[in-house]
């Protein structure tokens, strides 16, 4: 049987060395703190949970490829410094019928090791001529106590995510009705001068070529969330006095592959905000290349944080639904933004 330590995939990034690299993952050719291309680094561990996940599955099965079902938490413990290398560390943490929990960790080697990120992408194993079959997987064999712990933290961290998933769904509670109601009630002043919703919107369409296939016949996934992410931040500066940085990912998930010559439709939109904090909302329309069918293909749900000069978090304005639609766009932010403050310290 094999051991998580096995499936281990390490990714190095010489911004430090290499100037050439360091240039494509910068935002702006200024000497300014946070310098950081993080939808760039969406790809890097899309690519590396994809490569531990693939080496793992084709143990076992041949023609066996991997697709991305979902991302969960990722929460930025501290700002990428654009003149140190970063470290991407991929590794099986658990293995169920043909799924694969991978566990990812982002940091700055070196002296101090300075820990960036973490988070759980959950892979499926597929397989036939249509790659549509789910191939079954053998489990991973934990043979020490921090093996086992780690296994046992990313079904926590997957189950808490599901939860917090299964909350988002449920009606409102009395004091997140009364909430709604006093930004409702603030939209029908004669003077209001607040930020609507329906305002906060970037949208974007793009199709799909064959020089973005990265399995037979279908889309890197990557790219996809590169792009949604790219606009979301976009869409925060909407309302960002200051300046908007990424706090976390609170999710991304995957329902449909994209293929070649697909239409892609982006909408982003600034759902809530509370704070310091902005949480926009990003869903993915694929639309086929006859136009015979579309659906979802992502949903993304990104927390920025309003920061000055010297990183010190600034306080942004409060948006105001004003339909049903809105609202519980609004409402799912609202308690997604309260769990990971909760559970993760966020603040």
């Amino acid at each position: 049987m094999t051991t998580p330590i096995e499936t281990s995939h390490y990714k190095t990034l010489p911004l430090k060395t290499d100037l050439k690299v360091r240039r494509r993952y910068m935002v702006v050719d200024e000497p300014i703190i946070g310098n950081f291309r993080f939808g760039l680094l969406l790809e890097d561990l899309d690519i590396m949970a994809e490569q531990a996940a693939i080496g793992y599955a084709r143990r076992f099965h041949a023609d066996a490829k991997v697709v991305t079902a979902a991302i969960d938490n990722i929460i930025v413990r501290h700002v990428v410094d654009i003149d140190r290398d970063i470290l991407i560390n991929a590794r099986i943490n658990h293995i169920g019928r043909s799924s694969m929990v991978v566990g990812m960790r982002v940091e700055h080697p070196g002296d101090p090791d300075t820990h960036i990120a973490s988070c759980y992408f959950t892979m499926v194993a597929r397989g036939g001529e249509s790659a549509e079959e789910n191939r079954t997987l053998p489990p991973l064999e934990c043979h020490d106590e921090l093996e086992r712990r780690r296994a046992e933290k990313s079904m926590q961290e997957r189950k808490q995510y599901k939860q917090q998933q299964a909350a988002e769904q449920e009606p409102p509670s009395r004091e997140e009705f009364d909430l709604l109601r006093k930004l409702h009630t603030a939209l029908d002043y004669p003077d209001f001068k607040g930020l609507k919703s329906e305002r906060l919107v970037v949208e974007a369409w793009e199709r799909m070529y064959p020089d973005q296939e990265y399995v037979p016949h279908r889309i890197f996934g990557g790219y996809i969330i590169r792009r949604a992410y790219e606009l979301s931040s976009i869409c925060a500066e909407l309302v960002a006095p200051n300046r908007a940085l990424i706090a976390a990912v609170n999710r991304i998930n995957f329902f449909h592959p994209v293929r070649i010559g697909d239409k892609l439709h982006y909408s982003c939109r600034v759902v809530y905000t509370c704070d310091s904090f902005i949480c926009v909302e990003a869903s993915i329309e694929r639309i086929s290349r006859d136009r015979s069918s579309k659906a979802l293909s992502n949903s993304c749900l990104f927390t920025f944080v309003n920061v000055d000069d010297e990183l010190r978090n600034q306080p942004v304005p409060c948006v105001y639904p004003g339909t049903y639609a809105e609202d519980a766009r609004y409402l799912a932010a609202y308690r997604s933004h309260k769990s990971m403050v909760v559970h993760y310290d966020l603040i």
